[in-house]
């Protein structure tokens, strides 16, 4: 039996790799006729790409965020298959309203649009959705967004992509890194290095050192939490040294992350579980 199942599970996989060939990911690229074919081989799964549009330093485009997802899924979907959605950027960005070209909606909007695109995705056939995140500022407002997905039955899952380290991989980014990774939050090394290695023709480079990334260390606080926070060390939007940024060190740290997202979007597509037990969940609330 398992032999059968085995083969089986090859045969399907095999199907839907040949329905993908030659079929474009983003959804925006699909034709309706496309449509069927996308479905299959997607196994009705769906990528949320999730950034903003805000200051990167003096030397980042304002896109750098969207810049990232948009790359880790066209370069996931390509080993694969999944449909894309269009770059989604109604995010959480309050925290950088101060800084020219930063686009920042009313909360109650960033929740209803979220939440309506879901919904839609739904509506469309898509029974699972994961998001993949290029914001640092996002995260809190996906993992309560995910919560409240049990407020309602729901015909999706939704799924958030968020990966783990890797020794190996933590020893060749040490290995390469020219600055404290403590300091590195923002438009700094890291950041400015994956931009690098994506986009080297929207980089600034000689502009990197015309603003400070330090941390300015205008509140202490211990143990308390302020939204405040990251104004009071980091005014300019920039957390870090850019400038130290290297191809090398982006090549490597985008190579991963493609590869964690490939191993995600496999896991999503195969799992069974999570939609059984979010039905079951459903059935026995009252």
């Amino acid at each position: 039996m398992p032999r059968i199942l085995a083969t089986l599970g090859a045969a399907v996989l095999l199907a839907r790799a040949a329905a993908a060939a030659d079929l474009p990911a983003r959804w925006d690229e699909l034709t309706a006729s496309d449509w069927p074919r996308a479905m299959e081989a997607s196994a009705s799964t769906v990528i949320l790409p999730i950034g903003i549009l805000e200051k990167h330093g003096p030397h980042a485009p304002m896109g750098s965020d969207l810049i990232h997802v948009r790359e880790w899924a066209a370069r996931a979907t390509k080993r694969e298959y999944a449909v894309v959605f269009p770059d989604f950027f109604y995010g959480q960005i309050n925290e950088a309203r101060h800084q020219p070209g930063t686009f920042s909606l009313p909360p109650r909007v960033v929740w209803d649009l979220l939440e309506a695109t879901c919904d839609e995705m739904g509506r469309n056939g898509f029974k699972k959705i994961l998001i993949v995140n290029g914001h640092g500022g996002n995260p809190e407002l996906i993992r309560y967004f995910l919560q409240t997905q049990l407020g309602r039955r729901r015909d999706y899952v939704a799924y958030f992509f968020t990966p783990g380290s890797d020794p190996a991989v933590d020893a060749r980014v040490a290995a390469l890194r020219r600055s404290d990774p403590a300091e590195d939050m923002h438009a700094g090394e890291r950041e400015t290095s994956t931009l690098l290695y994506l986009r080297p023709d929207l980089m600034q480079m000689d502009r990197a050192t015309t603003e400070s990334g330090a941390d300015q260390k205008r509140l202490a606080l211990p143990g308390l939490y302020t939204p405040i926070w990251w104004y009071a060390g980091f005014p300019n939007h920039y957390a870090g040294e850019g400038a130290k940024a290297t191809t090398e060190l982006g090549r490597v740290l985008t190579e991963a992350r493609v590869d964690a997202l490939v191993r995600a979007l496999r896991a999503v597509k195969a799992d069974e579980s999570a939609p059984a037990l979010q039905k079951e969940f459903f059935d026995r609330v009252k």
